[in-house]
């Protein structure tokens, strides 16, 4: 998986280098309050880079994209009809490792992706931690992609058009956390939407991705502390019920036995 995202990457990479115009990848990370969620990546380029390069959307080929477990909308034109070349690929994801897992699939600029959580008695903490940083085009391939290329595809090209992927790619990552977010541990504001936001800077200098949520007991299923608290209530009333029934049974057997051997050594 993680060479399948990092050639595309690198693909869309070195064309937009190479048609000297931009491309906005963006990936969203959703934890839903059981520590499941869903990580989309998003990539909008401009109909400039369509322009240069018009075979672009049939040379993605994503056949192992797909096979790889991520769903596909696109390539395709954005909705808005500005033109370009809208793509987004969604993957669940049922805990932190394999949310982990898949960020660290992505490759540069996204690196140290790591999604954890945990439980201490009635308190769960999510982080969110990572890197974002761009040192150029050759750490978009990687070591099979260079090999079957005999080295960094487009090498001398970019290196002709003195373009740099900060020039190249707007990079963000946003994510929303369930719970309480902790402001001495979470390196960016909440927005309006209770999303936080970071975002590549300008100058291609690294990013750090620092995020902490807590989450009160119950939080998200109110419901499930007293459900729990009525079903263990019903339970023990329903144990002592049954040994009582039970006991009552065993004595009146014991009773009626006694009676009747009375009664058949009386007749005797």
């Amino acid at each position: 998986m993680d060479r399948v995202i990092r050639r595309l990457v690198a693909l869309l990479a070195c064309t937009v280098a190479l048609a000297a115009c931009q491309v906005d990848v963006t990936v969203d990370v959703v934890v839903e309050p059981d520590g499941t969620g869903q990580i989309a990546v998003t990539v909008l380029a401009d109909q400039a880079v369509l322009d240069q390069v018009p075979t672009l959307i049939d040379d993605l080929v994503l056949d192992d994209v797909i096979a790889a477990g991520w769903s596909i909308d696109g390539p395709r034109p954005p909705d808005d009809d500005t033109g370009g070349l809208f793509l987004q690929m969604t993957h669940p994801f049922r805990s932190q490792g394999e949310a982990t897992n898949l960020l660290q699939s992505l490759g540069p600029p996204f690196t140290q992706m790591e999604l954890g959580r945990g439980t201490n008695g009635d308190i769960t903490t999510n982080q969110l931690s990572g890197r974002l940083v761009l040192s150029g085009f050759d750490a978009f391939a990687d070591a099979d992609l260079v090999a079957a290329v005999g080295g960094q595809p487009f090498a001398e090209q970019i290196a002709a058009s003195g373009a740099t992927p900060a020039d190249s790619l707007d990079v963000t990552v946003q994510a929303l956390l369930p719970g309480v977010i902790e402001g001495e541990q979470t390196n960016v504001e909440v927005d309006a939407n209770g999303i936080l936001v970071w975002e590549l800077p300008a100058d291609g200098s690294p990013a750090l991705i620092l995020a902490q949520s807590t989450q009160q007991p119950g939080e998200g299923q109110q419901w499930a502390r007293p459900l729990s608290i009525a079903a263990l209530i019903a339970l023990v009333a329903w144990v002592g019920f049954m040994t009582i029934f039970i006991g009552y049974v065993t004595i009146a057997r014991f009773r009626r036995a006694r009676a009747y051997k009375h009664r058949h050594l009386g007749q005797h």
